[in-house]
């Protein structure tokens, strides 16, 4: 039931449970969901309840979708986000992206863990994603094409938001964060990746790796949601640093920075629903 019932299904459930419009939804990552406690009003909708979702089993992914106000505005969170190394096709993540469209929703804020490639990067940085290197070999468009949904082959040249990066950006120099800016590198996982891959991604061009996103940003432009991309460097990828990696350290450096990515976000959300910048 990826196709077009089974999103018309999932978004009418969402629909009754939220009682609200949203424009906007933001993707919580690895250790980052505690940052949907920032939202008023809020209501919660197990993924489980929701005909046809996918069911989240990373650690520090909760698995709902909250509904809440944020910066005045009505938005969606997604607690956790599914994986393809969880043993979803990418088709299955897309869906939950195909829904958030057929409710409304124009824009996509996903966030993630990453490692940094970049030498200059440092464990806590946050990185603006300006573009991205699919490693993976795996697409949420393979096979027949919905046309109700998008085009067949979709523009990926602006997929994260130039404007909505600018909105952001301005939102990090008045609450004087600073944000790096960089393309994420996306590997299947689980295991984390190694030095030779690190190498092999910074010569390509990455300054940072993780394993999620990609998915979600390709299904999101193909539909027409507009999409801003931050990492959070929990850790120095493979190889840079002689020490292991561990889900300890990037749920623990998540932690320590989600109190400053809220607030960026919670900023460049008002900024962008209110239309500070015109995104059209």
């Amino acid at each position: 039931m990826e196709g077009p019932d089974g999103i018309g299904e999932a978004a009418d459930f969402i629909r009754s449970r939220i009682g609200t419009r949203p424009r906007l939804v933001i993707v919580l990552g690895s250790g980052l969901g505690a940052l949907a406690e920032r939202a008023g009003d809020s209501v919660a909708v197990p993924y489980a309840d929701i005909p046809h979702f996918p069911a989240s089993t990373s650690p520090g992914h909760a698995g709902r979708l909250v509904s809440g106000r944020l910066a005045g505005a009505p938005v969606l969170f997604m607690q956790g986000r599914f994986h393809y190394y969880e043993g979803h096709s990418v088709g299955r993540i897309a869906f939950p992206v195909r829904t958030f469209r057929r409710l409304g929703i124009e824009y996509l804020i996903a966030t993630n863990a990453a490692g940094g490639v970049n030498r200059d990067f440092a464990p806590g940085d946050l990185m603006l994603i300006t573009d991205h290197i699919n490693l993976c070999g795996q697409n949420p468009l393979v096979g027949p094409n919905d046309e109700s949904i998008g085009v067949r082959f979709p523009d990926m040249s602006r997929a994260y938001d130039p404007l909505l990066r600018e909105i952001a950006a301005r939102a990090a120099a008045g609450l004087g964060i600073g944000l790096r800016t960089g393309v994420y590198a996306w590997f299947a996982g689980p295991s984390f990746e190694t030095p030779a891959e690190i190498r092999m991604a910074r010569v390509l061009g990455a300054d940072a790796v993780g394993m999620s996103t990609v998915p979600e940003v390709i299904a999101a432009v193909h539909c027409g949601i507009k999409v801003l991309g931050i990492s959070c460097i929990t850790n120095m990828a493979a190889g840079i640093l002689d020490q292991p990696i561990t889900e300890e350290e990037v749920l623990a450096i998540s932690e320590r920075k989600r109190p400053v990515l809220a607030s960026l976000v919670e900023k460049t959300v008002g900024a962008i629903l209110a239309g500070a910048v015109k995104t059209s």
